[in-house]
């Protein structure tokens, strides 16, 4: 632009003050946007953890059976959770042993004798046994033998024909 004597170069044009506001009200939606997403990613990153903290304690049941009767109705759900060291029995018929009995579970290998996995000591709906991830690994069978009160000695045999008798169903991981 060239200048002449008569010709002045014009003021600067003052920002219209829409435009100031404009920029503010953005910049204001800039920081709303900003401080909203560091919440919701809080907040997911909360949610993460208590869900896997609560999966954590979900039961992974690795092992189950059901024992029969002689008319194959069931009489017993056998669960084994390698996480909670533990057999879960849960009785699904109303036999209950008698005030000298007791009811014995035992693991029947395919090469030996049964062995005993406990005594079921209550007459309760559901029972809980200590046992280890390995306890059912290379049983096929389960079976519940009405013994003398207390059960047979350590490292004995049932005395009496099994009452229950199951297969033993290792679910896929």
């Amino acid at each position: 632009m060239q200048m002449n004597e008569t010709t002045q170069p014009l003021p600067p044009i003052p920002a219209s003050s829409w435009w100031r506001a404009a920029t503010i009200f953005c910049l204001l939606v800039i920081v709303i946007a900003g401080a909203t997403w560091m919440s919701m990613f809080e907040q997911f990153s909360a949610q993460i953890i208590h869900l896997e903290s609560k999966l954590k304690n979900i039961p992974q049941i690795k092992y189950i059976s059901v024992l029969m009767d002689d008319e194959l109705a069931p009489a017993l759900l056998v669960t084994c959770d390698p996480l909670d060291n533990a057999l879960q029995i849960q009785r699904l018929n109303g036999v209950a042993e008698g005030r000298e009995d007791s009811m014995q579970l035992w693991a029947l290998p395919a090469n030996g004798k049964p062995v005993s996995l406990g005594v079921l000591a209550s007459s309760s709906k559901t029972l809980r046994l200590a046992a280890d991830d390995k306890t059912l690994a290379d049983v096929p069978q389960l079976a519940i033998s009405v013994e003398s009160k207390g059960g047979v000695e350590p490292g004995g045999s049932p005395r009496l024909p099994y009452l229950f008798k199951g297969v033993v169903i290792q679910k896929a991981l």
